[in-house]
């Protein structure tokens, strides 16, 4: 059986293919119950989003307003002016989540810093995974809705944020991610399930266009139909 690394990383455009680019931008429409319970709501309704590829980087502009856009590092969150200047910042922004749960509310630096790192995990699996310091393997395949899933747990390296150590991706017959399992450290380990739906191709590589969060049991399905905690939709993807 194919090594399922490659096949889900061929199944998305392959890494040549990948290596051509350095930027990924797009329109994010962000929905769910998780930002206003935060009391953070509204901030990321529309926002555009530049993500650098091979490196942990994302801006959300605009964000509060017109004339204001995100930074995120793993080690650095801030929100700046267009011009460059900066409104407001925190360093190592992981400690400041220490004693959070599911209820706590999160600060605008703490909005900026969750969305920032999770939609650069999303946006560059898999292909991140061959980069130095991330491990994989296949385990025990999934049945769910009538398709058996194969399965790949990534454990991700310490200069990488995200929202947990070890994540589970799960791969159609065609090599796409269609279900991410994780949970979510910075919201007292909060478990999570995202379903990729609307996958399609933008200069050779396979995105998905729109995800939905719920909960996820402890028996690993998803408790559905509420709540859903985001949804979100990309549109105007541009790879540079």
């Amino acid at each position: 059986m194919e090594n399922l690394l490659d096949f889900v990383i061929e199944g998305h455009g392959g890494l040549d293919r990948w290596k051509k680019y350095r930027t990924l931008s797009a329109t994010q429409v962000t929905g769910g119950v998780l930002w206003p319970m935060k009391g953070v709501g509204g901030i990321l309704d529309k926002v555009n989003i530049t993500i650098v590829l091979n490196q942990q980087w994302v801006s959300h502009s605009p964000f509060q307003n017109s004339a204001y856009h995100t930074s995120v590092k793993a080690n650095r969150v801030a929100i700046e002016t267009n011009e460059g200047e900066v409104i407001d910042e925190l360093l190592n922004p992981r400690l400041s989540f220490q004693g959070y749960t599911l209820e706590s509310q999160y600060s605008k630096l703490q909005l900026a810093y969750v969305a920032g790192y999770s939609i650069w995990t999303y946006l560059t699996a898999p292909f991140s995974f061959t980069e130095p310091g991330f491990e994989t393997w296949e385990v025990e395949p999934w049945e769910e809705n009538g398709e058996t899933w194969r399965r790949l747990k990534v454990k991700f390296p310490d200069h990488i944020a995200t929202h947990s150590k070890e994540q589970l991706f799960y791969i159609d017959a065609n090599g796409l991610i269609k279900r991410h399992d994780y949970d979510v450290e910075v919201s007292g380990n909060a478990p999570a399930v995202q379903y990729l739906h609307a996958h399609k191709e933008i200069n050779g590589i396979v995105v998905a266009t729109e995800r939905k969060v719920y909960v996820r049991q402890e028996d690993n399905t998803p408790l559905l139909p509420d709540p859903l905690l985001v949804s979100i939709s990309l549109s105007e993807i541009k790879f540079s």
